[in-house]
């Protein structure tokens, strides 16, 4: 399938404060943290990838330099074959990867919703009519265009985060790229957004990237990447990477309820499959596995 997206040998790190010397000098040592180190990952063009990993794994680093927030320092990233280090693909390299991010309210601009949506495209130039007719449209995919008269202060959070992806797909983007969209709503919240997110995928052919700490959520993604370190560790499907219980359990990562209840089955010598992933799927092996006795 066609690459999309190709980092390359992606190096980046940043200085800190040795916390050693902190308080002891106006101006204390600096210690160079590497945050991603020589990473190697090509994205398909249609494909749902969920990128894993525990707080400081390096996967929110990685995320904004697939639309050129952030820059390699060494290695490359190439977006379309677009290189994002090149200033005068900026702008190309953004419309082609849109970006949405922890906080809806930090992405909201507007006091009204579809003036929101409309935000970018007015900022671009694009002819009214034609905004019009993509911030309805945009609405109408995340089920937000009866609410495209109220404010943003009057919705909820998951709402809040549709309106968000609205605006991106108002953009006309090949990619999305999701930066931990639902960290901060409730369960129903969280649903409303994944439900979105699949949809855009599967009915629209919209490269998704989530990067996100919820094992369900990564379950339902076509291909799993999980970070640690700043280091590629496992890259599959996800009952390929699921498998890995005790791996991931390492990393300080958990795994689908259900996969891990038929893990702990399994060291009980219960005779149970090793890419269960669902509780449909845990549910027919242990009837399997009874029906044999």
């Amino acid at each position: 399938m066609e690459k999309i997206i190709r980092a390359s040998n992606v190096v980046f790190s940043y200085e800190q404060d040795q916390d050693d010397f902190a308080g002891e000098s106006p101006s204390p040592p600096k210690e160079v943290k590497i945050v991603l180190n020589n990473i190697s990952l090509d994205i398909e063009r249609g494909s749902f990838v969920a990128v894993l990993g525990h707080n400081g794994s390096g996967k929110s680093t990685f995320a904004k330099h697939l639309n050129a927030i952030l820059l390699p320092q060494e290695g490359q990233v190439l977006v379309e074959g677009m290189n994002t280090a090149d200033d005068d693909k900026l702008f190309k390299i953004r419309q082609t990867v849109g970006m949405v991010f922890q906080n809806p309210d930090n992405q909201i601009v507007a006091t009204i919703v579809e003036d929101d949506v409309a935000f970018a495209l007015e900022n671009l130039g694009v002819e009214p009519g034609e905004i019009r007719r993509r911030v309805d449209e945009a609405l109408k995919l995340v089920d937000m265009y009866d609410h495209r008269d109220r404010t943003p202060s009057q919705l909820s959070g998951g709402q809040k985060q549709r309106v968000a992806i609205a605006g991106i797909i108002a953009m006309r983007p090949d990619c999305i790229v999701m930066d931990e969209p639902t960290a901060m709503l409730d369960p129903r919240g969280r649903k409303e957004v994944i439900n979105t997110i699949k949809m855009l995928n599967r009915d629209h052919g919209i490269t998704i990237v989530l990067i996100t700490h919820y094992m369900n959520e990564a379950a339902q993604a076509d291909r799993v990447v999980v970070m640690d370190e700043g280091s590629i560790i496992l890259d599959g499907s996800s009952r390929q990477v699921f498998q890995n219980v005790s791996q991931l359990q390492s990393v300080g990562l958990d795994v689908p309820q259900a996969t891990e209840l038929a893990y702990h089955l399994r060291l009980a010598h219960v005779p149970l499959g090793e890419d269960i992933l669902t509780v449909e799927d845990c549910v027919n092996e242990i009837v399997h596995s009874l029906s044999k006795g």
